[in-house]
């Protein structure tokens, strides 16, 4: 028997199996109860610690003024 085709044979059996119960492990571990927190903490975390000063009121113009109308 060839190299090729006994991994092919692999592959379209055990590999294929292994493969779908990593999608199914991952799948569930994603979809836990429980772990909407998590996400929702890891979700927010780009919006933590804005240490830029807000900006003056009055200072922005109008959108209509940046217009090449007039």
């Amino acid at each position: 028997m060839e190299i090729y085709t006994l991994l092919r044979e692999f592959a379209d059996s055990w590999m294929l199996l292994f493969l779908f119960v990593v999608f199914v492990t991952v799948v569930l571990w994603a979809f836990r109860p429980g772990s909407t927190k998590v996400y929702q903490d890891v979700a927010n975390i780009p919006f933590r610690h804005v240490d830029a000063p807000a900006p003056q009121s009055g200072v922005d113009t109008p959108a209509a003024s940046k217009e090449a109308r007039t």
